[in-house]
Protein backbone atom coordinates (compact mmCIF):
# COMPACT_ATOMS: atom_id res chain seq x y z
CA UNK A 1 0.00 0.00 0.00
CA UNK A 2 1.24 3.40 -0.94
CA UNK A 3 1.97 6.10 1.99
CA UNK A 4 1.43 8.85 -0.90
CA UNK A 5 -1.08 11.15 0.72
CA UNK A 6 -2.00 10.89 -3.21
CA UNK A 7 -2.70 7.45 -3.10
CA UNK A 8 -6.38 7.62 -2.66
CA UNK A 9 -6.85 10.93 -4.78
CA UNK A 10 -6.99 9.16 -8.59
CA UNK A 11 -9.79 7.39 -10.43
CA UNK A 12 -9.07 5.90 -13.71
CA UNK A 13 -9.17 8.23 -16.67
CA UNK A 14 -8.54 6.58 -19.95
CA UNK A 15 -6.74 3.61 -21.29
CA UNK A 16 -3.80 3.17 -23.79
CA UNK A 17 -4.24 0.46 -26.73
CA UNK A 18 -1.63 -1.28 -28.77
CA UNK A 19 -2.92 -3.18 -31.98
CA UNK A 20 -6.60 -3.85 -29.92
CA UNK A 21 -5.24 -4.72 -26.76
CA UNK A 22 -5.17 -2.70 -23.86
CA UNK A 23 -1.54 -2.21 -22.74
CA UNK A 24 -1.84 0.78 -20.04
CA UNK A 25 -3.98 2.28 -17.77
CA UNK A 26 -3.87 6.22 -16.77
CA UNK A 27 -5.14 7.63 -13.24
CA UNK A 28 -5.81 11.01 -12.60
CA UNK A 29 -8.38 13.53 -10.82
CA UNK A 30 -10.27 16.36 -12.76
CA UNK A 31 -12.06 19.40 -11.67
CA UNK A 32 -14.50 21.56 -13.54
CA UNK A 33 -15.65 24.79 -12.39
CA UNK A 34 -19.13 26.60 -13.78
CA UNK A 35 -19.08 30.36 -14.94
CA UNK A 36 -20.22 31.35 -11.29
CA UNK A 37 -17.22 29.51 -9.47
CA UNK A 38 -19.02 26.77 -8.27
CA UNK A 39 -17.69 22.79 -9.05
CA UNK A 40 -19.86 21.37 -11.96
CA UNK A 41 -18.22 17.85 -11.64
CA UNK A 42 -14.75 16.41 -10.24
CA UNK A 43 -13.07 12.83 -11.01
CA UNK A 44 -10.85 12.10 -8.24
CA UNK A 45 -10.16 14.58 -5.28
CA UNK A 46 -10.93 17.89 -6.75
CA UNK A 47 -8.43 18.86 -3.13
CA UNK A 48 -5.23 17.23 -4.07
CA UNK A 49 -2.16 18.83 -3.85
CA UNK A 50 -0.17 18.88 -6.51
CA UNK A 51 2.78 20.69 -8.60
CA UNK A 52 1.12 22.24 -11.36
CA UNK A 53 4.65 22.81 -12.58
CA UNK A 54 4.49 25.09 -15.86
CA UNK A 55 0.73 25.54 -15.48
CA UNK A 56 1.50 28.08 -12.81
CA UNK A 57 3.28 30.48 -15.81
CA UNK A 58 0.31 32.43 -15.96
CA UNK A 59 0.47 33.20 -12.32
CA UNK A 60 4.06 34.47 -12.31
CA UNK A 61 3.27 35.91 -15.36
CA UNK A 62 0.82 38.27 -13.45
CA UNK A 63 3.01 38.65 -10.81
CA UNK A 64 5.85 40.07 -12.89
CA UNK A 65 3.36 42.49 -14.13
CA UNK A 66 2.06 43.66 -11.30
CA UNK A 67 5.84 44.03 -10.29
CA UNK A 68 6.12 46.54 -13.26
CA UNK A 69 7.05 44.56 -16.28
CA UNK A 70 5.50 46.07 -19.15
CA UNK A 71 6.23 44.25 -22.55
CA UNK A 72 3.59 44.09 -25.96
CA UNK A 73 0.85 40.34 -25.56
CA UNK A 74 3.20 38.91 -28.20
CA UNK A 75 6.10 39.10 -25.60
CA UNK A 76 4.10 39.05 -22.58
CA UNK A 77 2.94 35.70 -23.99
CA UNK A 78 6.50 33.89 -24.59
CA UNK A 79 6.93 34.65 -20.47
CA UNK A 80 4.06 32.61 -19.88
CA UNK A 81 5.39 29.92 -22.08
CA UNK A 82 6.46 26.33 -22.67
CA UNK A 83 7.89 27.10 -26.24
CA UNK A 84 9.13 24.67 -29.09
CA UNK A 85 12.39 26.78 -28.98
CA UNK A 86 11.78 27.59 -32.74
CA UNK A 87 13.62 30.40 -34.45
CA UNK A 88 10.51 32.92 -33.42
CA UNK A 89 10.89 31.55 -29.74
CA UNK A 90 14.47 32.29 -29.25
CA UNK A 91 14.13 35.68 -31.05
CA UNK A 92 11.49 36.79 -29.09
CA UNK A 93 13.33 35.97 -25.65
CA UNK A 94 16.14 38.00 -26.77
CA UNK A 95 14.07 40.82 -27.50
CA UNK A 96 12.35 40.35 -23.93
CA UNK A 97 15.78 40.92 -22.48
CA UNK A 98 16.84 43.58 -24.83
CA UNK A 99 13.81 45.52 -23.62
CA UNK A 100 15.54 45.51 -19.98
CA UNK A 101 19.56 45.84 -21.70
CA UNK A 102 20.55 42.16 -20.86
CA UNK A 103 21.39 39.52 -22.87
CA UNK A 104 20.51 35.07 -22.64
CA UNK A 105 24.23 35.41 -20.50
CA UNK A 106 21.77 36.53 -17.56
CA UNK A 107 19.71 33.54 -18.01
CA UNK A 108 20.10 31.46 -14.86
CA UNK A 109 17.82 28.67 -16.30
CA UNK A 110 18.53 24.75 -16.79
CA UNK A 111 20.49 24.58 -20.51
CA UNK A 112 18.85 22.29 -22.88
CA UNK A 113 17.68 21.71 -26.31
CA UNK A 114 14.53 22.99 -28.40
CA UNK A 115 11.65 21.06 -27.32
CA UNK A 116 10.22 20.80 -31.44
CA UNK A 117 11.89 18.03 -32.61
CA UNK A 118 12.98 20.01 -36.09
CA UNK A 119 14.60 22.55 -34.32
CA UNK A 120 16.09 19.95 -32.06
CA UNK A 121 18.01 18.28 -35.14
CA UNK A 122 18.95 21.29 -36.72
CA UNK A 123 20.70 22.77 -33.37
CA UNK A 124 22.68 19.55 -33.32
CA UNK A 125 23.61 18.96 -37.29
CA UNK A 126 24.99 22.66 -36.52
CA UNK A 127 26.95 21.71 -33.75
CA UNK A 128 24.98 23.53 -31.33
CA UNK A 129 24.80 22.59 -27.28
CA UNK A 130 22.70 22.96 -25.40
CA UNK A 131 21.80 26.37 -23.91
CA UNK A 132 19.52 28.49 -21.36
CA UNK A 133 18.16 30.12 -24.52
CA UNK A 134 16.50 27.53 -26.34
CA UNK A 135 14.89 25.54 -22.94
CA UNK A 136 11.32 25.97 -22.92
CA UNK A 137 11.08 28.03 -20.07
CA UNK A 138 13.44 30.88 -21.28
CA UNK A 139 10.62 33.33 -21.95
CA UNK A 140 9.50 32.98 -18.11
CA UNK A 141 12.74 33.74 -17.17
CA UNK A 142 13.76 36.49 -19.55
CA UNK A 143 10.67 38.05 -18.02
CA UNK A 144 11.94 37.64 -14.58
CA UNK A 145 14.92 39.11 -15.38
CA UNK A 146 13.59 41.95 -16.85
CA UNK A 147 11.35 42.84 -13.67
CA UNK A 148 14.11 42.60 -11.93
CA UNK A 149 15.74 45.41 -13.85
CA UNK A 150 12.75 47.33 -13.38
CA UNK A 151 12.76 46.74 -10.02
CA UNK A 152 16.19 47.47 -9.63
CA UNK A 153 16.69 43.94 -7.94
CA UNK A 154 19.39 41.64 -7.68
CA UNK A 155 20.00 39.31 -10.41
CA UNK A 156 22.12 37.20 -9.81
CA UNK A 157 19.72 35.07 -6.86
CA UNK A 158 16.90 35.93 -8.42
CA UNK A 159 15.67 32.14 -8.61
CA UNK A 160 16.15 31.84 -5.02
CA UNK A 161 12.45 31.40 -3.16
CA UNK A 162 13.14 34.53 -0.68
CA UNK A 163 14.37 36.96 -3.34
CA UNK A 164 11.74 39.68 -3.77
CA UNK A 165 10.78 38.24 -7.31
CA UNK A 166 9.94 34.94 -5.71
CA UNK A 167 8.34 37.03 -2.94
CA UNK A 168 5.93 38.61 -5.13
CA UNK A 169 5.10 35.55 -7.43
CA UNK A 170 4.13 33.71 -3.83
CA UNK A 171 1.90 36.65 -2.34
CA UNK A 172 0.09 36.45 -6.35
CA UNK A 173 -0.42 32.53 -5.76
CA UNK A 174 -3.70 33.67 -3.49
CA UNK A 175 -4.68 36.35 -4.85
CA UNK A 176 -5.58 33.94 -7.91
CA UNK A 177 -6.46 30.60 -6.93
CA UNK A 178 -7.65 31.34 -3.45
CA UNK A 179 -5.35 29.81 -1.22
CA UNK A 180 -1.86 29.77 -0.04
CA UNK A 181 0.84 27.37 -2.19
CA UNK A 182 1.08 24.03 0.24
CA UNK A 183 5.07 23.82 -0.30
CA UNK A 184 7.41 25.44 -2.48
CA UNK A 185 9.89 22.51 -4.86
CA UNK A 186 12.28 23.60 -7.03
CA UNK A 187 11.07 23.23 -10.95
CA UNK A 188 13.08 21.62 -13.94
CA UNK A 189 14.22 25.29 -14.42
CA UNK A 190 14.99 26.01 -11.62
CA UNK A 191 12.69 28.46 -10.02
CA UNK A 192 10.80 27.85 -7.39
CA UNK A 193 7.25 25.19 -8.22
CA UNK A 194 4.65 26.15 -5.71
CA UNK A 195 2.26 23.46 -5.47
CA UNK A 196 -1.87 23.62 -5.23
CA UNK A 197 -4.70 21.85 -4.97
CA UNK A 198 -6.13 21.17 -9.10
CA UNK A 199 -9.15 23.08 -7.45
CA UNK A 200 -6.77 26.02 -6.48
CA UNK A 201 -5.65 25.92 -9.86
CA UNK A 202 -8.81 25.92 -11.54
CA UNK A 203 -9.82 28.88 -9.85
CA UNK A 204 -6.27 30.55 -10.30
CA UNK A 205 -7.13 30.04 -14.03
CA UNK A 206 -10.95 31.59 -13.74
CA UNK A 207 -9.26 34.33 -11.90
CA UNK A 208 -7.29 35.34 -14.97
CA UNK A 209 -9.75 34.79 -17.41
CA UNK A 210 -11.84 37.07 -15.66
CA UNK A 211 -9.79 40.12 -14.85
CA UNK A 212 -10.52 43.19 -16.68
CA UNK A 213 -8.17 44.06 -18.95
CA UNK A 214 -6.20 46.40 -18.15
CA UNK A 215 -5.05 44.80 -15.22
CA UNK A 216 -2.21 42.51 -14.47
CA UNK A 217 -4.32 39.24 -14.97
CA UNK A 218 -6.29 40.66 -17.88
CA UNK A 219 -2.80 41.30 -19.89
CA UNK A 220 -1.34 38.18 -19.23
CA UNK A 221 -4.90 37.01 -20.66
CA UNK A 222 -5.23 38.75 -23.58
CA UNK A 223 -1.19 38.05 -24.12
CA UNK A 224 -2.41 34.47 -23.98
CA UNK A 225 -5.54 34.41 -26.28
CA UNK A 226 -3.66 36.52 -29.10
CA UNK A 227 -0.83 34.63 -29.44
CA UNK A 228 -0.97 31.03 -28.58
CA UNK A 229 1.98 30.29 -31.35
CA UNK A 230 4.05 31.65 -28.38
CA UNK A 231 2.94 29.72 -25.57
CA UNK A 232 3.84 26.13 -27.23
CA UNK A 233 4.03 25.67 -30.98
CA UNK A 234 2.47 25.19 -34.31
CA UNK A 235 1.70 21.31 -33.31
CA UNK A 236 1.31 21.53 -29.58
CA UNK A 237 -2.11 20.74 -28.17
CA UNK A 238 -2.54 23.91 -25.59
CA UNK A 239 -1.79 25.84 -28.88
CA UNK A 240 -4.43 24.76 -31.34
CA UNK A 241 -6.83 24.29 -28.29
CA UNK A 242 -6.91 28.10 -27.86
CA UNK A 243 -6.49 28.85 -31.52
CA UNK A 244 -9.85 26.83 -32.17
CA UNK A 245 -12.17 27.66 -28.50
CA UNK A 246 -12.50 31.64 -28.55
CA UNK A 247 -11.74 33.04 -25.61
CA UNK A 248 -9.75 30.25 -24.32
CA UNK A 249 -7.19 30.99 -21.92
CA UNK A 250 -4.78 27.79 -20.87
CA UNK A 251 -1.48 26.22 -19.95
CA UNK A 252 -0.16 22.85 -19.88
CA UNK A 253 2.55 21.96 -17.84
CA UNK A 254 4.93 19.30 -16.95
CA UNK A 255 3.71 15.20 -15.31
CA UNK A 256 0.28 15.27 -17.16
CA UNK A 257 -0.82 18.91 -15.76
CA UNK A 258 -3.60 20.72 -17.66
CA UNK A 259 -5.63 23.70 -16.83
CA UNK A 260 -7.83 26.30 -19.08
CA UNK A 261 -10.39 28.98 -18.20
CA UNK A 262 -12.86 30.58 -20.67
CA UNK A 263 -13.84 34.02 -20.77
CA UNK A 264 -17.42 33.57 -19.10
CA UNK A 265 -15.61 31.94 -16.01
CA UNK A 266 -16.16 28.33 -16.48
CA UNK A 267 -12.55 26.33 -15.91
CA UNK A 268 -10.95 23.07 -16.05
CA UNK A 269 -7.67 21.45 -13.78
CA UNK A 270 -6.94 18.06 -14.70
CA UNK A 271 -3.27 15.92 -13.40
CA UNK A 272 -2.28 12.51 -14.59
CA UNK A 273 -1.54 10.51 -12.14
CA UNK A 274 1.46 9.07 -13.47
CA UNK A 275 2.92 11.89 -15.02
CA UNK A 276 2.44 10.96 -18.57
CA UNK A 277 1.34 13.19 -21.02
CA UNK A 278 -0.29 11.10 -23.78
CA UNK A 279 -3.66 10.46 -21.73
CA UNK A 280 -3.59 14.42 -21.36
CA UNK A 281 -5.04 15.70 -24.27
CA UNK A 282 -8.13 12.99 -24.57
CA UNK A 283 -8.98 13.32 -21.18
CA UNK A 284 -8.71 17.57 -21.71
CA UNK A 285 -11.27 16.96 -24.96
CA UNK A 286 -13.63 14.82 -22.51
CA UNK A 287 -13.75 17.48 -19.72
CA UNK A 288 -14.30 20.40 -22.35
CA UNK A 289 -16.72 18.77 -23.58
CA UNK A 290 -18.68 17.59 -20.44
CA UNK A 291 -18.73 20.77 -19.37
CA UNK A 292 -20.39 22.13 -22.54
CA UNK A 293 -17.48 23.46 -24.91
CA UNK A 294 -18.10 23.43 -28.24
CA UNK A 295 -14.20 22.10 -29.77
CA UNK A 296 -15.54 20.68 -32.91
CA UNK A 297 -13.58 23.97 -34.29
CA UNK A 298 -10.48 22.54 -33.06
CA UNK A 299 -7.51 20.82 -34.94
CA UNK A 300 -7.92 17.46 -33.94
CA UNK A 301 -4.56 16.78 -33.30
CA UNK A 302 -4.82 18.89 -30.48
CA UNK A 303 -6.69 15.73 -28.57
CA UNK A 304 -4.87 13.20 -30.38
CA UNK A 305 -2.85 10.33 -28.41
CA UNK A 306 -1.61 7.98 -30.95
CA UNK A 307 0.54 4.73 -30.21
CA UNK A 308 3.43 4.08 -32.92
CA UNK A 309 4.63 0.60 -33.56
CA UNK A 310 7.81 0.73 -35.89
CA UNK A 311 6.90 4.10 -36.76
CA UNK A 312 3.44 3.70 -37.91
CA UNK A 313 0.15 4.10 -35.91
CA UNK A 314 -0.98 1.45 -34.09
CA UNK A 315 -3.34 2.56 -31.41
CA UNK A 316 -4.54 4.87 -29.13
CA UNK A 317 -5.77 6.45 -25.96
CA UNK A 318 -9.10 6.22 -24.99
CA UNK A 319 -10.79 8.17 -21.89
CA UNK A 320 -12.79 5.11 -19.72
CA UNK A 321 -13.96 7.58 -17.08
CA UNK A 322 -17.95 8.30 -16.92
CA UNK A 323 -19.88 10.69 -15.00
Amino acid sequence: MSASPLSDAFVELAVTTRNGHDESVHYGAVVALESDGSVAFALGDAGAVVFPRSSTKPIQATAMVASGLSLPPRLLALVCASHDGRAEHLSTAKEILATAGLTEDALGNTADYPLDPDAQDAAIRAGGVKTALQMNCSGKHSGMLATCVHNGWELESYLHVDHPLQQRITEMVPQLAGEEASFIGVDGCGAPAHALSLLGLARAFRSVALAPSSSAAGQVATAIRQHPEMLGGPTRDITLLIQGVPGLMGKDGAEGVFAIALPDGRAIALKISDGANRARPPVMKFALQALGVDVSAVDPRAFDSVIFGHGKPVGSVRVTATL
